[in-house]
């Protein structure tokens, strides 16, 4: 397998907290990645859910080097495909088919496969996929979901998304086994939209200082 869950476990571990963004121009993509950059948060994943996605990902990756950028909503072999010639840096998908799991694996890119329950997690770990995305946290039970995987996959590597907000971020990172939590609280609806740039610097630089406090396993 050329895919190296090694290296997503080890991108996650250095972001801590990544922001999940859907753009809807390349100019707006540029103008919030320096915001979340100048805030502290250099890894962030953009979602496959507008035109505009992979052309903002490419125009990050060659016009600000210094952040690595993660595609989301990753559904199949043709988002793999589009998402390395636009130049990512990581793959992220809601869940994980055995056909996607099949493409991921052949993917020159680090991958952070979505699941959901225990037979989700037993499949990839067969693939030897042991860093995942759990999604949506939430509302498959949030911090209790967490910790009840951790008895079963004391190996797994968990990134936590959907639902998660500023307020228990910490609670999440503080988990043995959460090696990184996605979230879009420091990307308010209102800020993306009217470009509240100066919201979203100080929302990331928030998160940054949550990250400080921490005192996990990883950090």
């Amino acid at each position: 397998m050329s895919n190296d869950s090694r290296a997503a476990r080890a991108l996650l571990t250095q972001a801590g907290v990544m922001p999940v963004v859907t753009i809807h121009s390349v100019e707006q993509g540029l103008a919030i990645a320096r915001a979340l950059a100048a805030g502290g948060l250099t890894t962030i994943e953009i979602t496959l859910r507008s035109a505009a996605a992979l052309a903002v990902i490419a125009a990050i990756k060659q016009q600000l080097p210094q952040i690595t950028v993660g595609v989301g909503t990753v559904l199949n072999a043709t988002h793999i495909r589009q998402s390395e010639d636009a130049g990512a840096d990581f793959l992220v998908t809601p869940g994980t088919t055995p056909r996607l799991a099949e493409a991921l694996a052949k993917s020159p890119l680090p991958a952070i496969p979505g699941v959901a329950t225990p037979s989700d997690i037993m499949t990839l770990l067969e693939l030897g996929f042991d860093c995942v995305k759990l999604f949506p946290a939430v509302a498959l039970g949030g911090l209790a979901r967490v910790k009840a995987l951790a008895g079963p996959f004391p190996n797994l590597a968990l990134c936590p998304t959907g639902g998660i907000n500023e307020e228990d971020a910490g609670l999440y990172l503080d988990q043995p086994n959460v090696i990184c939590v996605g979230g879009s609280w420091m990307l308010q609806r209102v800020w993306v939209s009217e470009l509240r740039l100066d919201k979203i610097e100080a929302a990331a630089a928030h998160s940054c200082r949550i990250l400080a406090t921490m005192h996990t396993h990883a950090r």
